[in-house]
């Protein structure tokens, strides 16, 4: 397993984008939609770094089922995400493919709010397959497959407090 971003970078790019979040939204009470299960690290460091008040809440996708390629949305779950008339910013762990917030996006965005935007801690951008739109972006990031800060591999490496590049000896 290689490092690709420290514990330290990943810090940085938190406040930086908590501040960012926090001027855009002043005055605008916004729900920060967590998409589970790899953005809790990620989501639970941006909530503190935001100084304006703010909602959370949570969906669940999976597009990599056990392996390391993404499919596209193989599950989706909204629980009782309402964000009719709010400003809601979709936060994801990781953008691969982009199918999987292409679905999200166009399933949100059904329910009338007044912003939908979307923040993003690593970015693949070579491998889009869906366009999307990124308004916070963290890391552009190659199109290896990574762990750690909340992404995993079959349940592991969630725990790692930095985002290393996985090889087939790490399994």
């Amino acid at each position: 397993m290689k490092i690709l971003l420290t514990e330290e970078q990943i810090a940085e790019k938190v406040r930086t984008l908590g501040a960012q979040l926090s001027a855009d939204y002043r005055d605008k009470n916004p729900v920060l939609i967590g998409c589970l299960k790899g953005c809790v690290v990620f989501l639970a460091d941006l909530m503190r770094e935001i100084t304006v008040p703010h909602a959370i809440d949570f969906v669940r996708t999976s597009s990599y089922g056990k392996g390391r390629v993404s499919t596209g949305v193989e599950e989706a779950e909204i629980f009782d995400v309402n964000i009719r008339g709010r400003h809601a910013v979709i936060v994801e762990d990781i953008v691969d493919t982009g199918l999987t917030l292409g679905y999200l996006t166009e399933v949100l965005t059904k329910q009338e709010p007044l912003s939908l935007k979307v923040c993003a801690l690593l970015v693949k951008p070579g491998a889009h397959r869906a366009p999307v739109t990124i308004d916070y972006r963290g890391f552009d990031i190659p199109a290896d497959f990574v762990v750690g800060y909340g992404l995993d591999w079959g349940e592991r490496y969630r725990d790692l407090p930095y985002v290393a590049v996985v090889d087939e000896q790490d399994a």
